[in-house]
């Protein structure tokens, strides 16, 4: 098996005929995103920006990738020591802004932290489940492929 996967995403804009475009003023950042045979994602700017709030924007899928990684590659880890994994959420944050991270004197993130609460079997040793978490970080696709920091502030109950 190879170390190289390839992935591809689309996008579609404008996502339908009659939305505004430029040159108008006020044009429409509504587009659609996919991947071969997967259900589209609404997606524009943020509503800072221009766009619809009610469509995910960059700053949000950026974060969401980031969480859904960390988490896959916890339960990737859990499932190899055999440690009974019942629940995970995860809040994440993320600060947008010009700073030391990214290009100097342009918008970038500057950090992402990640909110896990991770519920585990009963008898489960809580330091352990707490542990997997840094391994979780330095494992994660995503989060190695970004400039900025992106830290963890994990929680572990007893489900």
């Amino acid at each position: 098996m190879s170390d190289a996967h390839e992935f591809e995403a689309r996008l579609k804009w404008p996502a339908s005929a009659d939305q505004p475009k430029p040159p108008e003023a006020v044009f429409s950042r509504n587009n659609v995103m996919y991947s071969t045979g997967k259900h589209e994602v609404a997606g524009s700017a943020p509503a800072v920006y221009g766009g619809d709030s009610t469509r995910y924007n960059p700053e949000e899928l950026l974060l969401m990738s980031l969480s859904e990684c960390h988490m896959l590659t916890y339960l990737a880890v859990a499932a190899k020591k055999r440690m009974t994994v019942i629940a995970y959420e995860d809040r994440a944050t993320g600060v947008l802004g010009i700073g030391a991270h990214g290009n100097a004197g342009k918008m970038s993130m500057q950090e992402v932290v990640l909110r896990p609460k991770v519920t585990v079997a009963k008898g489960t040793d809580l330091n352990d489940a707490m542990a997997i978490h840094d391994k979780a970080h330095a494992n994660c696709f995503m989060a190695n492929s970004v400039n900025f920091p992106v830290r963890h502030e994990p929680e572990i109950v007893e489900g």
